[in-house]
């Protein structure tokens, strides 16, 4: 094809450079791999009113995050975002045949939409600093303060309601729970990650960024890493619980783009360099580890046919592939070592303790309070997967669900596998994915490739030591144990048997009994619903005990406002009576109103008072 100018490039608008392969690779390997779980999770016999079309938009919603990942121009850019958001809310809403998943696919649509919303004004404000829509980074002159401020808050805006940002996250709970288990996996391991790439996309092209902006993401990270792992602690559905610590997981990596941002600011290149670093790395951590846990769900959903952690215990011995597979991603997901959640916010660490080490005073001292979140987070995750795997894998079954579980298969299984192995290769050998890596950062930030090399600030040699060493001292435990257990020195037993003699399931710990007493210190934060039941009397009868956890975002402040807002417009439906006399009444109104509009008031009342 050609035009008067010449012939035109088709590829004009896309390229791909070591940022866009770096989150390219989670989209097509969880993408496959969910695929070929889907084969045994949602098969068209089982399910044969929905999914084909799942299988559909699977594809589509694949395709759209390819499509944005290597966009160089903003039309083409937002094409591939619209793709992936429409995809999205089709896989999220396919039992829309159920009241709860077609309210969170409405919620997820609102959201989705105003993060567009605001692109929209983003990509505007680019072009009328640069006069084109190539994405391509501005220099001093074309934008002043102003303008790079409101591009800056339109992107954490609407790249941040993708992400899930803490509160922006107010629809990742609903559809990640509701949504088929191999969808959640995607939704949480790849498609809120379009969201970081955004950021640091966008982030990139501004130049001399003020330190006010890496302020305002250190805080969201810490406020969404910390917030999100105590609404975990609360939830008793276990998808639901899994989507609380997606939200704490944006935050570990939101906390490594603003200490990057703050590096920038203040020409600290080594900041840049592992706080990017441990961002970056942390996108293909907690894509691995959490699809893992997703799935793993899944495994269990699929063997019980519930999610509640509380109808459920004792699936270790009825699945055991599923139970270890599922306890390698709580090991990850807690950043213990030698699992790779361990190394990437390692990475994040280094670069706090730099910012806040004396040379020979703090270079910017309020980095050390992300310290100490980063450290709690890690201390309340650990605590919330010790009640995950104690309710749902030990113990006895509590219902007649677990009794009847079985393994899953190996069309399940086998991604599950991958995945598993994948999270001990980087927590074990940081050092294969150091370069491209580093290459990842010099993209994201080019003022990086004069500064400190990431090999240079990292003991990537150590970690590998490090990590070999915990692998054999765990077997050797993990061999030890098994013997003992054979020669009979070790006598078997339920896990809360308590001492006695005959236990019974109604003596374990409960997911919500195990969680009550951090739930109860952060009640201020969580505001906790309880409903107690009345006990009266020398025989009583059987009661109930239920509390929930709502959503501060969504329960607390997003419905009620909607409520009231409905109430508000609800006073008008009385002038919707049918009867043409209505609306002729309104219409002559209308017209009287306008005809009073344009006349001129003023001087007729001025004529009048002159007589």
């Amino acid at each position: 094809m050609a035009l008067a100018g010449g012939p035109v490039n088709p590829w004009r608008g896309m390229g791909v450079d070591a940022l866009s392969a770096w989150f390219l690779v989670p989209v097509f390997l969880v993408g496959g791999l969910g695929a070929i779980y889907g084969e045994g999770y949602w098969a068209q016999r089982s399910h044969p009113e929905n999914a084909r079309r799942l299988r559909l938009f699977w594809g589509w919603l694949v395709a759209g995050m390819g499509l944005l990942l290597i966009a160089r121009h903003g039309i083409v850019f937002l094409m591939g975002w619209e793709i992936m958001a429409l995809t999205a809310f089709f896989v999220i809403t396919t039992e829309d045949d159920l009241p709860t998943v077609r309210l969170s696919g409405w919620v997820y649509l609102v959201a989705t939409h105003l993060g567009t919303l605001c692109l929209f004004g983003l990509f505007a404000l680019l072009n009328q600093a640069t006069g084109s829509f190539d994405l391509r980074a501005l220099t001093v002159n074309e934008a002043g303060i102003g303008m790079m401020t409101a591009i800056f808050l339109l992107a954490l805006l609407g790249f941040g309601l993708k992400a899930g940002i803490m509160p922006l996250h107010f629809w990742l709970p609903g559809a990640h729970a509701n949504a088929p288990s191999h969808v959640s996996a995607l939704l949480s391991g790849v498609l809120i990650k379009m969201g970081i790439y955004g950021l640091v996309r966008v982030l990139g092209l501004l130049p001399q960024p003020p330190v006010a902006w890496g302020a305002i993401l250190l805080l969201a990270g810490v406020t969404s890493g910390i917030g999100g792992v105590l609404f975990a602690i609360g939830q008793h559905d276990l998808k639901r619980l899994l989507a609380y610590h997606s939200v704490e997981n944006i935050g570990i990596i939101v906390m490594g783009l603003g200490l990057a941002l703050l590096g920038r600011s203040l020409g600290h290149p080594a900041w840049v360099v592992l706080g990017l670093a441990g961002c970056l790395l942390h996108v293909w951590n907690h894509a691995l580890f959490k699809s893992l846990l997703f799935l793993g769900a899944g495994s269990v959903m699929h063997a019980t046919g519930t999610r509640e952690i509380d109808e459920l215990g004792g699936l270790g011995r009825r699945m055991p592939w599923t139970a270890a597979l599922f306890t390698v991603g709580a090991i990850a997901i807690c950043g213990l070592p030698p699992l790779n959640g361990f190394v990437s916010e390692l990475l994040v660490y280094l670069g706090l303790l730099r910012a806040v080490a004396p040379k020979p005073t703090p270079t910017w001292p309020l980095a050390a309070l992300a310290a100490p979140a980063l450290a709690m987070i890690g201390a309340l995750a650990v605590a919330c997967f010790v009640k995950v795997l104690g309710a749902v894998f030990l113990g006895s079954g509590r219902t007649a669900r677990t009794e009847q579980a079985h393994e899953a298969p190996w069309s399940m299984l086998g991604p599950m596998t991958v995945l598993a192995g994948l999270c001990l290769l980087i927590g074990v050998g940081p050092a294969l994915f150091a370069a491209p890596l580093a290459q990842a950062v010099a993209v994201a930030s080019p003022e990086t490739v004069t500064g400190p090399t990431l090999a240079s600030l990292v003991p990537f040699g150590w970690l590998t030591v490090t990590g070999l060493a915990l692998l054999i001292l765990t077997g050797a435990l993990w061999g030890t144990c098994g013997w003992l257990i054979r020669r009979h020195v070790i006598r078997r037993t339920g896990t809360w048997s308590c001492g006695y003699a005959r236990p019974t399931a109604r003596i374990q710990y409960t997911a919500s009994s195990f969680a009550q007493f951090l739930v109860s210190i952060f009640a201020w934060f969580l505001r906790p619903q309880v409903h107690p039941s009345q006990v009266t009397g020398a025989f009583p009868r059987s009661t109930r005990f239920a509390s929930h956890v709502p959503d501060l975002a969504l329960d607390r402040c997003l419905l009620p406002m909607a409520r009231t807002v409905e109430r508000w417009l609800g006073a008008f439906r009385g002038l919707q009576q049918g009867l043409a006399q209505s609306y002729l009444l309104y219409i002559l109104a209308a017209v009287l109103a306008m005809m009073v509009w344009t006349m001129p008031l003023a001087q007729i009342i001025k004529r009048w008072f002159s007589r």
